[in-house]
């Protein structure tokens, strides 16, 4: 079993044990591959994932290892963006970004704020009813956007009627095909 990744013009892998470590013009990636069947070896445009194993579960971890791979040198090259829409009809929603965390204010009509944390070094925007959240990183960008969808769940009320919320609506993709 072996895949074969391409490295994009602009972007460097390097390895430091089991580490891959990703450079490009946006940032640096560091993630951890260590499985005692499969081996790493980078050539000069490429990066070749291996397994002497034919078994299921190492080729998925193979071909996982590949995406976490592609996904890691795109975001060095481009970065990822995530689009979300903030929704309400009740009460007039507040939203404001405080250090690593969003605090949403008056949702529902509560006096107490909802807070939302923001995953690692994921960069919010937030434009009137819109939220735009960035970041090299795409695990990143996606937990923060699940963060501040969750954050916003309504509880025991009826969801067709209560329809208050912050929502993704475009995941994780590269800018020029997040919408700008």
């Amino acid at each position: 079993m072996e895949k074969i990744v391409n490295i994009q013009d602009g972007a460097s892998v390097s390895k430091e044990e089991n580490f891959l470590v990703v450079k490009g013009p946006k940032g640096e990636l560091r993630k951890e591959f260590r499985h005692p069947r499969i081996k790493v070896k980078i050539d000069n445009s490429t990066v070749r994932i291996k397994s002497d194993s034919e078994r299921r579960k190492v080729g998925s971890v193979v071909g996982t290892w590949a995406a976490h791979l592609r996904n890691m040198t795109q975001g060095v090259k481009t970065g990822w963006e995530g689009r979300m829409k903030i929704v309400y009809s009740h009460f007039p929603v507040k939203v404001a970004v405080e250090g690593d965390r969003v605090v949403i204010q008056n949702f529902g009509g509560e006096r107490k704020s909802r807070i939302s944390k923001i995953a690692g070094d994921t960069k919010v925007d937030i434009k009137k009813d819109e939220i735009i959240v960035s970041g090299v990183n795409k695990e990143d960008v996606g937990q923060t956007c699940s963060n501040l969808e969750l954050a916003t769940k309504i509880k025991g009320r009826d969801k067709r009627i209560f329809q208050d919320g912050i929502y993704i609506t475009s995941k994780p993709q590269p800018p020029e095909e997040a919408g700008e």
